[in-house]
């Protein structure tokens, strides 16, 4: 071909006397090499870009995939909320209330003597109020067997009203020995620390979670 015979036959030292031809080869390639040098450096870039974009295209979708769920069962998840809510009042409509936790405190000792158990101190402690209830901490100290403590408790889970009793800090030992074997079953037991009980807390009473927020804002 002329042009291959014309590339052989260049004069380095005088490119304008170059033929026609080879000088549009030159251009051609010249051409073809910062067409692709732009597509290195710019299109691959972009290229880059746009997985990126892709990617959280996805990630978007997916949020407004689980988003549009959510807007779909709304009113489904509002009507189960008041249902929770109706039924957590409920639950705490069946706690004492303050005009009736004096006399369920008695009930209570009451209770305690009725199984046998001698009390010698029963002493409710200072309330202690949270978000929907307040507590109302005992100190106490009781004796009596396994099974008069059995009585005790299962004639407290049996009142009218609710009455939850949680133990904190509390022991159980045999009177008046060291000895740590497990005493006989009609063995006398020392029952002492304190015991929680829970009462609700009306609307019109304050608090203590809103409370201490409140001076911790201050």
């Amino acid at each position: 071909m002329k042009l291959i015979e014309d590339l052989r036959n260049l004069d380095r030292n005088n490119i304008g006397g170059w033929p026609k031809s080879v000088k549009v080869f030159f251009i051609a390639l010249v051409a073809v090499v910062i067409v692709f040098l732009g597509w290195y450096f710019y299109v691959s870039n972009e290229q880059d870009t746009l997985a990126s974009a892709q990617q959280q295209e996805v990630k978007l979708k997916q949020e407004f995939e689980q988003k549009q769920a959510k807007v779909v069962n709304l009113d489904a998840l509002k009507t189960q909320l008041a249902q929770m809510n109706e039924m957590l009042s409920q639950m705490l409509r069946e706690l004492p209330s303050k005009t009736e936790m004096p006399g369920l405190l008695v009930t209570i000792s009451q209770t305690a003597q009725a199984a046998g158990i001698e009390t010698d101190v029963f002493k409710p402690q200072p309330e202690i109020p949270k978000e929907f209830y307040a507590i109302k901490p005992i100190s106490l100290k009781m004796q009596g067997t396994y099974h008069q403590f059995g009585t005790f408790i299962s004639s407290v889970a049996s009142l009218p009203r609710v009455v939850i009793l949680t133990m904190h800090n509390v022991s159980l030992k045999p009177v008046g020995a060291g000895s740590k074997n497990a005493p006989p079953p009609g063995g006398q037991l020392m029952l002492e620390g304190t015991v929680q009980t829970y009462r609700y807390l009306g609307d019109e009473e304050p608090k203590g979670d809103k409370a201490s927020g409140k001076k911790g804002g201050k």
